[in-house]
Formats: C-alpha cells, sequence, structure tokens
C-alpha cells in the first residue's frame, strides 16, 4: 500500500461528526496554529481553575454566622498588587509575541513555485493555473462543482466532494490568489490553514507548503446566499512527478 492511500487513511483532513480536536495539519503553518492553540489553552486551563478555586471557596465559607479571618496586608498588600498586575501582563506578552509572529509568517509570500488563481462563484469555484498551458496553448482552468449525494461513489464525503478537484505537487511553495465574481465567499481549508475572503473586485493572496500527500477538504466559509453550503472545496495533494506526468500530461 502506497503512502498516499496510507494517508487517506490514517489521517483526519475532513471533519467529522462530534469532533472536537483540529484536523491534522498538513502545513508548517497550521501545525503552529495547533501548537499556540495548546499554548493558550494551558494558560486557560490554570487561570479558570485557580479563579474556580477562589469562587467556590468563598461561596461556601463566606456567610453571616461563618466570618473568615484574612490578614489585612493580604487585602490591601501593595506586593499582591503589584504581582496580579504583573502576572497577566507576563501571560498576555507571552501569547502576543508568538501570535504576531505566526500573523506575519502566514501573510509572506516566498518566491512561490507556481500559481492558483481562485474565483468564487453563486455556487461554485474555478481555479485557473498561472503558470501552465493546455494543448491550446491556453491557461489550465476549469470550474469545481459539488457532487450530488445520489452521485456519490462508495466512500465519498457528502457535502465535500466535487467533480473536479485542485492537483497540486506536495513539498512546493503555491501561492493562491482569491477573488470573486458576483457576491463576497470565502475560501477555506483548515487542514492548510487557509481561510481568505474572495471579494468581487479585489485580489487576496495566500501561500501554502503541502508537507504531505493526502486530499484536503474545505468549504465557503462566508454566507452567500442559499447555496453557501454546497460550495466545497478539494485540494490533492501529490508527487512531484504524478503533477507532471499524469495531471499536466492529461492537459
Amino acid at each position: 500500500m502506497n503512502n498516499f492511500i496510507l494517508n487517506i487513511l490514517l489521517m483526519n483532513d475532513y471533519p467529522v461528526n462530534r469532533q472536537f480536536s483540529f484536523q491534522d495539519p498538513a502545513s508548517s503553518i497550521m501545525e503552529k496554529l495547533i501548537l499556540l492553540h495548546d499554548g493558550i489553552m494551558f494558560y486557560l486551563t490554570l487561570i479558570v481553575i485557580l479563579v474556580g478555586w477562589f469562587l467556590a471557596f468563598i461561596v461556601l465559607n463566606y456567610n453571616k454566622t461563618k466570618k473568615i479571618i484574612v490578614n489585612r496586608t493580604f487585602i490591601h498588600g501593595s506586593t499582591l498588587e503589584i504581582l496580579w498586575t504583573i502576572i497577566p501582563a507576563f501571560i498576555l506578552v507571552s501569547i502576543a509575541i508568538p501570535s504576531l509572529k505566526l500573523l506575519y509568517l502566514s501573510d509572506e509570500v516566498i518566491n512561490p513555485a507556481m500559481t492558483i488563481k481562485v474565483t468564487g462563484h453563486q455556487w461554485y469555484w474555478s481555479y485557473e493555473y498561472g503558470d501552465f498551458h493546455d494543448y491550446k496553448e491556453e491557461l489550465i482552468s476549469f470550474d469545481s462543482y459539488m457532487v450530488a449525494e445520489e452521485d456519490l461513489e462508495e466512500g465519498g464525503k457528502r457535502l465535500l466532494e466535487v467533480d473536479n478537484r485542485i492537483i497540486v505537487p506536495e513539498k512546493t511553495h503555491i501561492r493562491f490568489i482569491v477573488t470573486a465574481a458576483d457576491v463576497l465567499h470565502s475560501w477555506a481549508i483548515p487542514s492548510l490553514a487557509i481561510k481568505l475572503d474572495a471579494m468581487p473586485g479585489r485580489l487576496n493572496q495566500t501561500s501554502t507548503l503541502i508537507k504531505r500527500t493526502g486530499v484536503f477538504y474545505g468549504q465557503c466559509s462566508e454566507l452567500c446566499g442559499f447555496g453557501h453550503s454546497f460550495m466545497p472545496i478539494v485540494v490533492e495533494s501529490v508527487t512531484l512527478d504524478e503533477f507532471i506526468n499524469v495531471f499536466l500530461a492529461n492537459w
């Protein structure tokens, strides 16, 4: 069994029922996002436990018949005031620094090897490979529509499969230029940490480097009309040899 099939079987690259965790990361940005989330959750858990303990202690012990004797230096002490000002400030700084670093990393486009233009329509996506031509010497472009439930093949994912997938090579810097032809859309793929607004008359861009082969699913994430939930996105990452000798060769 090759690596491509193993990735499909072992990786969680699409939403499942009652899912609470992230999808498995397929790019370095998504890996860093998950680490940032886990770090913030560590601080939040400590704060919730500490504040919850104080509240429970006060509720259970403070009433008219039971008095709590507290040292005055604890209530009005300058040391305590300084501590509960410095500690939250330190926590905020420790969250802000990696957040800003990740924000700038996600916006940076480093010498992309290929560019794909994404256009949102009501209610489908169009794709154009700006660096490759077909046998007619025209840019490779196609529309991508959701596969209806009655047309799904065995093992197909309801509301997520499309008739034409985006095929890209793994371990390659790819730039996506996103726009819309009618109303606001949003091109989002959780496994790649991509969520970019598609706006009529405007070009937004992002880049990614997919670290492994696999099939990654996303959906339009901006309410765009009654067909909003029927605009899935499917990106299939293959080896460079397969991209050149199979995908490009078919055009």
